[in-house]
């Protein structure tokens, strides 16, 4: 019997664990979770709980020891040290999220031992990276000539759960929405020049996408498109660009916060617990004798009155006396406080995930310019049944099962760019609705603009 050891219960996890559970006894499989909290969560035949920190090397070395395959599903912070005892024990490791330069230290010592360390495989990272090697592989296996490739994803609410002005709700971690796009400048290709968009003004420069029956949405840039030239054996592509999905409106009203200051997480603000979100606004405006809070920020900012931003601000109640009650908080964390009253998903709410592709290619033999599109769109079912959890969780499940039946005999640490590790895991994600649909039309020709 092999065993699976599963470090994080989460809510993205409930889809992976639901899928091994099922395929337990086909495989002969065991797994065992582990996670600090747990819920009061109850072992069966197939499933074993186990309350662990793990920080507690001791308690971690105990769990990956006994283990044939771990799954990290922690927060991106802890994989470093689950990584450290998979090497001690050579034990296989797998995670959905991005592969950082501290997981990228372990390489030389993955591929001496002989394992296979798989990260990136979910949503965003994940099934951004298979569904865009899928189309490019095809592309370039004519010897077609690739011009252009854009990616966007987003979490967002379905239309029939939307009921608010930001047409936007929490389907994935609050900190990582607000904190979004910080770090560094934007920065990808257009027309063979790398371009660059500072933080401050990355919610002014958008892109209007339109999905047909779902919709239009705008897309803002993420922050480094250029490492997937290498990642995507796209060097030399004129045009490369990623970015994130929302509804249009969002970002320009978004915008007000960061021009604000209120999505910064570099220093504590004083006396927080006994501030009302009315103050908190306030703190980041000039001083004015008789000018509300209202007008000053809207004069500060140069907003309409009449503007659809402003009802957008007022909805979410930034300007009542409404008591923060945070000890000593960041403003990322008070106006993370602020929004999570707002946007969370009610019970019966679904998200809704999207993710589109667009490739613009020269055709070897005829010579024209083409475009294809791919796009996937998935609802989830309520607020426990995530769409999120879903396409995060899937992706990783399947690729657990072709470790175990020794489907993937690579060895070394990769992401899911590759076709022997994409291609069946997209195959088997169709029976869970989880497709996509690809189109190609004629590209007209345009001039090129720098």
């Amino acid at each position: 019997m092999k065993n699976i050891l599963i470090f994080g219960a989460g809510r993205s996890s409930k889809y992976l664990i639901e899928y091994l559970v099922e395929h337990a006894r086909l495989y002969n499989c065991k797994i065992r979770i582990a996670d600090l909290q747990l819920d009061e969560k109850r072992s069966t035949p197939e499933v074993e709980y186990s309350v662990l920190n793990v920080r507690d090397e001791f308690a971690r070395d105990a769990e990956v020891k006994i283990a044939d395959l771990v799954i990290s599903m922690l927060p991106a912070r802890f994989h470093k040290l689950v990584a450290q005892s998979c090497l001690k024990f050579s034990k296989n490791l797998l995670t959905a999220s991005y592969e950082t330069n501290e997981l990228k230290a372990f390489e030389e010592e993955v591929n001496e031992k002989g394992l296979f360390f798989l990260n990136e495989c979910g949503l965003d990272p994940g099934l951004d990276h298979m569904s865009a090697m899928k189309m490019i592989d095809e592309i370039k296996s004519s010897g077609n000539e690739m011009l252009s490739f854009e990616s966007f994803t987003g979490g967002l609410v379905a239309p029939e759960s939307d009921n608010n002005p930001w047409n936007y709700k929490f389907s994935w971690n609050p900190r990582n929405v607000v904190l979004a796009g910080q770090g560094g400048p934007a920065q990808f290709i257009q027309n063979g020049k790398i371009k660059y968009i500072p933080y401050n003004r990355l919610f002014r420069r958008t892109e209007m996408i339109d999905l047909g029956k779902y919709g239009m949405f705008e897309g803002y840039a993420n922050r480094d498109s250029l490492k997937y030239l290498d990642r995507y054996s796209l060097q030399g592509i004129p045009t490369i660009f990623r970015g994130t999905l929302r509804r249009p409106g969002f970002s320009k009203a978004w915008n007000v916060f960061v021009q604000l200051g209120a999505t910064d997480d570099s220093y504590v603000m004083e006396g927080t617990e006994n501030m009302t979100y009315r103050e908190f606004i306030n703190s980041f405006l000039p001083y004015h004798p008789s000018d509300s809070v209202e007008l000053k920020l809207f004069h500060y900012l140069n907003i309409p009155q009449d503007s659809e931003i402003v009802y957008k601000l007022k909805w979410l109640g930034i300007f009542e006396n409404t008591p923060i009650g945070l000890k000593r908080a960041t403003p990322a964390q008070v106006l993370e406080h602020i929004l999570k009253q707002k946007w969370q998903l009610r019970s019966e709410d679904k998200d809704m995930i999207v993710m589109w592709h667009k490739f613009i290619f020269r055709n070897k033999h005829t010579g024209q310019t083409l475009k294809k599109t791919s796009s996937l769109v998935v609802t989830g079912e309520n607020s426990d049944d995530t769409a999120m959890a879903l396409t995060v969780g899937l992706p990783l499940a399947v690729a657990a099962k072709l470790v175990l039946t020794d489907q993937l005999k690579l060895k070394g640490m990769f992401i899911p760019n590759r076709k022997e590790i994409y291609e069946p895991i997209l195959d088997e994600l169709e029976n869970y609705g989880i497709t996509f649909y690809e189109s190609e039309v004629v590209e007209e020709e345009t001039s090129v603009c720098y």
